[in-house]
């Protein structure tokens, strides 16, 4: 359940950063959305933690996957560039984060 629950906090704080996105652009409705996931986002995290899983591994993820799929979902939706080099960059946030993983079993 730990898993899933950090699962949603990705998904809520993905949302919620995406929904800026839109806000910035002066439709402020998406503000609601902005705080409504960052809150949700927060609350999941928690939970993942209370579960068991240890705050270096649970943030490490939930960093990684957020910037990762944010940096795809802004080139899909709002047409940013997603060069070789963030493509690089993005690669190691996520071995680095499958480094803090491995070295907590040692």
């Amino acid at each position: 359940m730990a898993w899933a629950f950090l699962v949603s906090a990705i998904v809520s704080e993905v949302t919620a950063t995406l929904s800026l996105r839109m806000a910035a652009t002066g439709r402020r409705v998406w503000y609601t959305v902005v705080v409504t996931g960052y809150l949700l986002a927060f609350a999941f995290l928690s939970l993942t933690l209370q579960r068991g899983i240890g705050i270096g591994v649970a943030y490490g993820i939930w960093t990684a996957a957020g910037v990762a799929l944010t940096a795809v979902a802004g080139r899909f939706l709002f047409r940013e560039p997603l060069t070789g080099v963030m493509g690089v960059g993005i690669g190691c946030i996520i071995a680095g984060v499958l480094l803090v993983e491995l070295g907590r079993t040692h």
